[in-house]
């Protein structure tokens, strides 16, 4: 079951984004009169659309929401951004993985624009071949749409050749979305409950781990 296409969420997956994420939040929430200190609480604003959780956890309306994610947004763009970090072990991964042949993809809901920023800044831009987005207008959010923008822009006609990566579950359901397989990672910000509940094909509880399936091996070198 080894995979040419490597699709890769970005935030929770290639780099832990909880301190800027978070700031951006309290900075966009503090507009509106709502203090939070605890950064934590903040959390599972990681990785799922932004409006959606202003909607979700402090009962927004439609239009107030994407208000909040424009307020959000200018936090974010200027200081947020760079508020991150990669995992160690994953230029190695992504290094290893390009060597091998296959073709390393980004598929994030985070503005396209953001993203590209953002691994341009650790240097990890050169090891993909497209790095997909939401547009900044909301339209194409969602993660299955934006799995679908970024297989059309590559040209994956055959979604058995692809696999989605992903710590929420938002990445596994775009996925099925898609016809296609998922690996869950426990090294970001959702839970092996909520991968599994969701249904992720394979979980990967490390760097290493996600590796070696990604490769086309479990530890006893199986194919996954």
């Amino acid at each position: 079951m080894e995979k040419q296409y490597l699709l890769f969420d970005l935030d929770g997956t290639l780099t832990d984004p909880m301190e800027g994420i978070t700031r951006s939040v309290q900075y966009a929430l503090d507009h509106y009169g709502i203090h939070e200190p605890d950064q934590k609480k903040l959390c599972p604003f990681i990785g799922p659309p932004l409006k959606e959780c202003f909607i979700k956890y402090y009962g927004f309306e439609d239009g107030k929401a994407a208000e909040a994610v424009t307020v959000f947004r200018e936090y974010f763009s200027v200081r947020g951004i760079f508020e991150n970090q990669v995992y160690a072990g994953i230029p190695e991964m992504l290094s290893l993985l390009k060597e091998s042949g296959k073709t390393l993809l980004v598929a994030t809901s985070k503005p396209e624009h953001f993203a590209k920023q953002i691994l341009e800044h650790f240097k990890l831009e050169g090891y993909f071949t497209f790095v997909g987005g939401a547009d900044m207008t909301e339209t194409r959010v969602k993660k299955g749409d934006v799995i679908r923008y970024v297989m059309e822009e590559v040209g994956i006609s055959d979604p058995s050749q692809a696999v989605m990566i992903g710590d929420r579950e938002h990445d596994v359901l775009g996925a099925k979305e898609n016809s296609m397989d998922s690996v869950g990672v426990l090294f970001g910000y959702g839970s092996r409950q909520e991968l599994e509940e969701a249904g992720a094909t394979v979980i990967a509880a490390t760097v290493e781990e996600l590796g070696r399936i990604l490769m086309g091996e479990t530890e006893g070198g199986q194919p996954w």
